[in-house]
């Protein structure tokens, strides 16, 4: 009778330390405001996906819409449509406030395409750099989180951005 009374008591204590355990996978979505040098601002949108390797370090890849606006050149003030996408790979450091509150920074590499078309005519570039922001996360359940964050996606913008984020 012991044997089964302390089989089920070590059955309880590990399954509540395996509900416990936090999810390793996330994915999120965000809003965000970008601003370029020489643009007004735009408001874009973006999805991302990570891997949480404890409670300090993470690694995500991200695809973001930048910008999405119309600009005048220079000559006779023809109007260009501009698309600024950006693909982000970075790691992800997050030094925990609080039992919900967190910050973090992230460093990595950013894929920005910038395409314009307008008048008959259509180029498109994509440059390679580094990306590397900071802010704010809070997790309202252990499975829903929201972050704030301001980030550098090119040397000559600077994106504000609100996010859900959906651990699994």
């Amino acid at each position: 009778m012991f044997k089964h009374i302390a089989a089920t008591a070590l059955l309880l204590v590990s399954s509540q330390a395996f509900a416990a355990e936090s999810s390793h996978f996330y994915a999120g979505v965000d809003a965000a405001s970008t601003k370029f040098d020489n643009l007004d601002r735009d408001t874009g949108f973006g999805a991302f996906a990570g891997y949480r390797f404890n409670a300090h370090v993470a690694i995500e890849a991200g695809y973001h819409r930048l910008l999405d606006a119309r600009a005048y050149t220079n000559v006779g003030s023809l109007p260009v449509d501009l698309t600024v996408d950006q693909a982000e790979l970075s790691v992800i450091g997050s030094l925990p406030l609080s039992a919900s509150l967190s910050a973090f920074g992230r460093a990595g590499i950013s894929s920005i395409t910038s395409e314009g078309k307008g008048n008959g005519f259509s180029d498109s570039t994509t440059d390679t750099g580094a990306v590397y922001g900071i802010g704010l996360a809070y997790a309202f359940t252990p499975a829903l989180s929201g972050r704030v964050e301001v980030q550098k996606p090119t040397s000559d913008g600077t994106k504000t951005a609100a996010a859900l984020v959906f651990s699994f």
